[in-house]
């Protein structure tokens, strides 16, 4: 582990990268998420309760210290652009299904002549004061994560991790068991295979590749198969399990007898 790097170098050299899902507009959550000792912070806006004030409250909450990614809603470039306006060290687009949405993700969040990206005078171009310097070197630095969660992108993942921009692959393998007939089993062969074929694909361009997972258990197999930019949980998950678990202790504690 090389923490003093930047993370776009981190993930470059496929470094295992652990992160937590931020669903709910809590910077608190945010701050005790890193302090933690998160790799990185996935910011849900597809399914999350969060607005784009709700995103930027969680990046200015970590300060720098943890890169966010933020999971816009869909591949739409004014979504995209207004993401990383924030502040955010990147995006994670979803629902990627051909080489062609990855190409128009990739122009959504570069500047031009290199893309198509608005240039605003927002946060991340510190509110116009680093205007200049943002058009000149914030294309370097922006990150494009492009999800894969269907089937149909399994079939052309060969051309998607091809496509010059994208800056690693993640996996969607709720979606995409879905997609396959098998809603929510991933542990099913067939699902199974089919991330195994998008890790091969990137494995074969040195590719990083990065997974959901919903504990840290999963998170260690994911891992050790060889996905380098792993979300481990989310924060309601998170929640639900640990006051699970302490209404369970607690209540074991007062079933003896009582005198």
């Amino acid at each position: 582990m090389t923490p003093h790097l930047p993370f776009r170098e981190r993930l470059a050299r496929r470094e295992p990268l652990v992160g937590l899902l931020l669903s709910l507009p809590s910077p608190e959550l945010a701050e005790i998420f890193v302090a933690a000792g998160c790799d990185w912070l996935f910011i849900d806006m597809e399914h999350g309760l969060l607005d784009f004030t709700a995103v930027q409250r969680l990046v200015q909450a970590v300060g720098g210290s943890c890169p966010c990614i933020v999971r816009v809603p869909n591949n739409e470039p004014i979504l995209i652009a207004k993401a990383l306006d924030t502040g955010a060290a990147g995006v994670i687009v979803p629902h990627v299904n051909t080489p062609a949405e990855a190409r128009a993700a990739v122009l959504a969040a570069r500047y031009p002549p290199a893309g198509t990206r608005s240039i605003g005078a927002a946060r991340a171009q510190g509110y116009g004061v680093r205007l200049a310097d943002a058009i000149a070197h914030d294309n370097r630095h922006t990150i494009v994560v492009a999800q894969v969660e269907h089937v149909d992108a399994v079939r052309e993942i060969d051309e998607i991790v091809r496509v010059p921009g994208v800056d690693a692959i993640f996996i969607g393998p709720f979606d995409l068991s879905a997609s396959m007939g098998q809603p929510g089993e991933v542990s099913a062969p067939e699902v199974q295979q089919a991330i195994a074929a998008v890790l091969s694909a990137c494995d074969a361009l040195a590719l990083p590749c990065g997974i959901f997972t919903v504990d840290g258990a999963a998170a260690r197999v994911a891992g050790a198969a060889g996905h380098s930019l792993v979300c481990a949980g989310t924060d309601t998950l998170l929640i639900a399990s640990a006051t699970k678990r302490l209404i369970g202790e607690a209540q074991a504690a007062g079933s003896g007898p009582h005198v």
